[in-house]
């Protein structure tokens, strides 16, 4: 081997797993290693990660990588730089002064600041915060979690008290801890991680005071510094381990990587990465474009001083829901056996299933909607439900690319696709892409679910209606990385010189279904997704709480707090209970006509009854009350 041949490596530190990667000049994975980690569900809706695992998970990966790397005869001192990618939103508290983790890691697809984002939403100033961060208020940002976090655990709190609460993303929490924690304290955060945050104006790249005034943590939570995703010294160097005295230079957040890996480096350009979630970013250019129909607004990449944007839509459930339907319901024993299972049956046999596990994202953001299975019959097999998991993922897809068309102004003539779930042909197959000429959609992202691309592939290509490119090597979240490393080391030097990385080899997905026919499945998918809303909260029950009560058949009218007695004798006629000088005056007929069919009344409705003469003959013992009947 040429000793003066130059490697860098790339740490991908994901939601469910993290790799790390050494990569030639060629922009090919020479060795690798990869790790899964525990996930943390305490509660539902609740999503954790214990902040030290993350880190002994990186730790791990590069000491396995290297020994891999030296195996096939490399030098590690030929790995000249290191970079970093990682899930964007989770976030992590940590103690200034010790570098100790405050509670555990709340990852981005947690739901449990939903009472926090509804108050947000009430405070002066809200309808602004888009206008100058780029998102909207919802519990996918960091912002929420923190807030929880200061509200409800003491020694965060204590911590803010006493002015020694960090706060950061996985990249900060990763950087300062392979520095040497408080030692070094290198404490800075990448833009396109900060961007998710709500914190940073999207324009300067700076914090902004409306921002944190709003947010109330102005002068009082350690925010780090925001630097470029490409830097020789900003980032420093790691501390331990095999690669110790390597210099990190480059940092992304795992989708805008995605997007580098797929050298999206022209307005125009996009990717969609199917991991976890799914999360189709679209280059603007120079001007970050603030949507009008439902999406984000964020930074690809902060090359070289010069920020560039992206339109963003992020969908929570990707491949997550084949391990629901591999983990909780059992359909199977290995995440790519989903491909086997979904080809069991020629289509969805009127299936649709609305994975809104944690809400719905873009463009819908619906906040209390639910996981909601629509159009379930006897002829319903697992097959049927597989291939609706799969769907769920390109129908929202779709929605998000109507929605970019309509606010760049263009449709996209190929969507580029990387990550776990595109592995999956037939899933492929589905998203189509618009007819009308434009820009290449670049990208998806690799991680979780290698073997899922076939199907899910083709089931995008055919929704969509355009076709679909899947590169050979999808390892572009992690290439992402790399190359913001590379380029900082000098292993590239500029965009001209990746060109042709990761060009060869790749697979086009072309539609097979009508436009007609993805338009009248499409339009049943819209239709389940406004059937899924208000599962959540009060607004769950407010129907039930606006509309009168049903007992027995005849109308009991609770609106105004009452609390009246249907005459069974004359079923549009109600009693009021009425109390006067300690007596009460009740209706001979019981709310249920036990007398009746049993078949009308529901469980808690005869339990009431039989509860409140208990609580009657007791009073009568007692003496306490005296009970008339009418």
């Amino acid at each position: 081997m040429d000793q003066t041949e130059t490697f860098v490596g790339s740490i991908d530190q994901g939601t469910t797993s993290t790799r790390f990667l050494v990569f030639n000049r060629e922009g090919e994975p020479v060795a690798s290693h990869q790790v899964e980690f525990k996930q943390i569900y305490p509660n539902p809706g609740w999503h954790e990660h214990d902040p030290l695992e993350l880190v002994s998970s990186v730790e791990t990966c590069v000491e396995e990588a290297v020994k891999q790397f030296e195996i096939s005869g490399n030098d590690r001192r030929c790995i000249k730089a290191v970079g970093i990618t990682n899930q964007r939103e989770t976030t992590v508290v940590w103690d200034y002064e010790t570098g100790e983790p405050l509670y555990n890691a709340i990852v981005w697809t947690d739901t449990r600041s939903q009472a926090v984002v509804d108050e947000l939403k009430q405070k002066p100033g809200a309808s602004q915060l888009q206008e100058i961060c780029g998102l909207p208020l919802s519990t996918y940002s960091s912002s929420s979690k923190l807030l929880w976090m200061l509200t409800n655990v003491s020694k965060v709190r204590d911590s803010y008290e006493k002015g020694t609460l960090a706060f950061g993303t996985v990249d900060s929490w990763l950087v300062y801890r392979l520095n040497g924690g408080s030692r070094a304290n290198v404490f800075v955060s990448d833009s396109t991680n900060a961007s998710r945050t709500m914190f940073m104006n999207l324009k300067t790249l700076e914090y902004d005071d409306f921002l944190l005034d709003f947010f109330g943590i102005k002068g009082r939570v350690h925010l780090p510094k925001i630097v470029p995703s490409s830097d020789a010294t900003s980032y420093g160097t790691l501390t331990s381990g095999s690669l110790a005295g390597v210099p990190i230079m480059g940092c992304l957040g795992d989708q805008s990587s995605a997007l580098v890996g797929q050298k999206g480096f022209s307005p125009g350009l996009a990717k969609n990465t199917y991991g976890t979630g799914c999360f189709l970013l679209y280059n603007v250019g120079d001007k970050p474009v603030i949507s009008k129909h439902g999406l984000l607004a964020t930074i690809a990449y902060h090359f070289d001083g010069r920020p560039v944007y992206a339109l963003e839509g992020s969908i929570a459930v990707g491949g997550s829901g084949v391990k629901f339907l591999q983990n909780n319901l059992e359909f199977f024993k290995e995440s790519k056996e989903v491909n086997d299972l979904a080809l069991t049956v020629e289509d969805n046999g009127g299936c649709v299933f609305v994975t809104a596990f944690s809400g719905l994202y873009a463009p819908y953001w619906i906040d209390d909607a639910k996981g909601t299975i629509f159009g379930i019959t006897q002829y319903t097999q697992k097959g049927h439900i597989a291939r609706a998991t799969l769907e769920a993922t390109c129908f929202q897809t779709k929605a998000i690319l109507d929605a970019m068309e309509k606010d760049s102004g263009h449709a996209l003539s190929e969507l580029a696709v990387d990550g776990g779930m595109s592995n999956s042909d037939l899933s492929m197959q589905v998203q189509k892409l618009s007819s009308n000429p434009s820009p290449t959609f670049k990208h998806m992202r690799q991680p979780m679910l290698t073997a899922l691309l076939s199907i899910n592939v083709q089931i995008q290509a055919d929704l969509i209606s355009i076709p679909v490119y899947r590169p050979k090597m999808r390892e572009t979240t992690a290439l992402g990385a790399a190359i913001a490393a590379g380029l900082a080391v000098g292993l590239w030097r500029n965009f001209a010189e990746l060109r042709d990385i990761n060009r060869a080899g790749g697979t086009v997905f072309r539609p097979q279904m009508s436009v007609d026919q993805s338009c009248e499945q499409f339009k049943l998918w819209e239709k389940a997704v406004g059937m899924c809303k208000g599962w959540v909260g009060d607004k769950a029950h407010s129907k039930d709480q606006d509309s009168p009560k049903q007992t027995n058949g005849h109308t009991v009218d609770l609106s105004n707090g009452g609390s009246g007695v249907v005459d069974t004798a004359s079923p549009t006629k109600t009693i009021p209970p009425t109390n006067t000088n300690g007596d009460m005056v009740l209706s001979k007929a019981p709310w249920i006509n036990i007398s009746g069919d049993l078949g009308d009344a529901d469980d808690q409705d005869l339990f009431l009854e039989l509860r409140k003469l208990e609580i009657l003959q007791r009073l009568k013992r007692l003496g306490k009350i005296k009970v008339t009947y009418l």
